[in-house]
């Protein structure tokens, strides 16, 4: 995937988006117990984005924090499905990172070990470290959209209907085996931003009640009770519809909806027309029909962003 990347950079070097997307510097391999094990280098960055949210006592993010994380993961999006043909799959607060420009963040940080070592312990001929965190830095840069263990190339004609993204931000076309594209990634940031203008929790958790645990029946439920029954023409495309609806298209999946709910009832932080217009951009990417989801490009000049 980084390959990939540098090879649409040495196209499409003024692309906004590109600065956006965290930057291989070099791979290199480590002889070890298992065999050779591959390492890649990168500029070094701080938090993460839901790290960063939890430093803040009211778990959330301002809405000009959020703002410029939302316009550069839209900018990063553009460039990954424009230009690189790649959707990244795995849209998460985790796989946003802060930049960083102060170095002795990672001078302060040696130190401190060398002074006084956290604790480690031995366990199957491996030493493992408990992890040191990070002080404050003096300065932090713009976000970057990291973590492309998950990213799927999509070339040619090649249809793709298989199970892709962590099970709580699933698209409904993955669920229901449908062909999918570029517009899961835009599902998964809506549903990563519309909690309390995001606050680190989940839109969906999928949580049968017979089962305790995930269940795709569990998530469809939740997902009709917020948008209302999904369209025709989606359900007509998936492999496994018959295994949730009735040929009528009625949700028969053998568990109750759970009680109807609005993204409004969901967004208590912001007020006034901020919050309306907030919500219309979530609106932009919770759409049951993938063609009907904004383009990241589209989502970079929402009202929203541009007000913040």
């Amino acid at each position: 995937m980084y390959k990939r990347i540098e090879m649409a950079t040495k196209r499409h070097q003024l692309h906004p988006g590109r600065m956006a997307v965290r930057s291989l510097l070099d791979p290199f391999d480590v002889d070890g117990p298992d065999g050779k094990h591959r390492c890649l280098v990168h500029p070094p960055l701080w938090d993460n984005v839901l790290t960063f949210l939890h430093r803040n006592p009211l778990r959330r993010l301002p809405p000009l924090v959020l703002a410029l994380v939302l316009e550069r993961l839209f900018l990063a999006l553009d460039f990954l499905h424009t230009e690189c043909r790649i959707a990244h799959t795995d849209i998460k607060a985790e796989n946003i990172m802060f930049g960083m420009a102060d170095d002795s963040v990672f001078s302060d940080f040696e130190e401190e070990e060398l002074r006084s070592p956290y604790p480690r312990k031995e366990l199957d001929g491996r030493t493992i470290y408990l992890t040191r965190d990070f002080r404050l830095p003096k300065e932090v840069c713009a976000p970057v959209l990291c973590d492309f263990g998950s990213a799927v190339p999509l070339d040619g004609e090649t249809e793709h209907r298989e199970v892709i993204q962590p099970k709580v931000y699933r698209a409904p076309e993955v669920i229901l085996e449908a062909p999918w594209t570029y517009s899961v990634d835009i599902w998964n940031a809506g549903c990563m931003v519309s909690v309390d203008g995001f606050n680190g929790g989940n839109l969906f958790n999928g949580k049968d009640p017979e089962h305790a645990k995930y269940r795709s029946r569990a998530h469809l439920a939740e997902m009709i009770a917020l948008l209302g029954p999904p369209p025709p023409s989606l359900l007509a495309q998936g492999n496994l519809t018959s295994k949730f609806f009735s040929d009528a298209g009625d949700f028969c999946a053998g568990i109750l909806l759970p009680e109807r709910t609005s993204l409004e009832d969901r967004e208590t932080t912001l007020e006034g027309e901020d919050r309306a217009c907030f919500l219309r951009l979530v609106r932009k990417m919770l759409q049951w029909e993938p063609d009907k989801r904004s383009s990241a490009r589209e989502l970079v000049t929402d009202e929203w962003l541009s007000k913040h």
